[in-house]
């Protein structure tokens, strides 16, 4: 089986950032899906489960509710190694244009008071948020963000190398 190309970036050189990782063709138009990553893989701790909820609650109701952004927006939602969230919209652009969006969904969720749908209703473990976590973990990417704006390499992704065999076959050592 192809490795698929998330699985192509070298986890342990990628960094907290705002990444294009991959462009589909879906019924004509185009879809693409950003990894928004909050922590360095296999080298800093994760996200915790409930405050990721949390965020996931918090930045979906405001890329929605974004008039400039709410109906390119397709999914939000978090990573199952629970460094960062994966964010799909219609249409395709540089990763570094959805800086300001991003910027502005963490400090949002730096600054919430609560976190919309959280009853048994609307949510399928409303038990599992913590928002003072939650809040903790918007502000540190969103002062990251600032503070590495300038940054190429927080658009984008580090490569990982492999051996390419004499009959043109990629090596894989796992």
């Amino acid at each position: 089986m192809e490795l698929i190309q998330s699985f192509s970036v070298d986890h342990m050189k990628l960094i907290p950032g705002i990444y294009t990782s991959r462009v589909d063709t879906v019924g004509g138009g185009t879809v693409t899906t950003y990894d928004i990553r909050l922590k360095k893989p296999n080298r800093e701790p994760v996200i915790d489960v409930a405050a990721m909820h949390s965020l996931e609650h918090i930045i979906a109701t405001y890329l929605r509710n974004d008039p400039d952004w709410k109906d390119e927006v397709i999914y939000w939602g978090p990573m199952g190694c629970l460094t960062g969230f994966y964010l799909i919209l219609k249409g395709s652009r540089p990763s570094r244009e959805l800086y300001d969006l991003l910027l502005g969904a963490f400090r949002f969720a730096q600054s919430a008071e609560e976190v919309p749908g959280t009853a048994p209703v609307n949510c399928g473990h409303y038990l599992m948020h913590n928002l003072a976590m939650a809040k903790w973990y918007a502000a540190e990417f969103a002062d990251y963000l600032e503070a590495h704006k300038d940054d190429p390499a927080i658009f984008e992704y580090p490569k990982t190398e492999r051996l390419v065999t004499e009959k043109g076959e990629h090596f894989f050592d796992s």
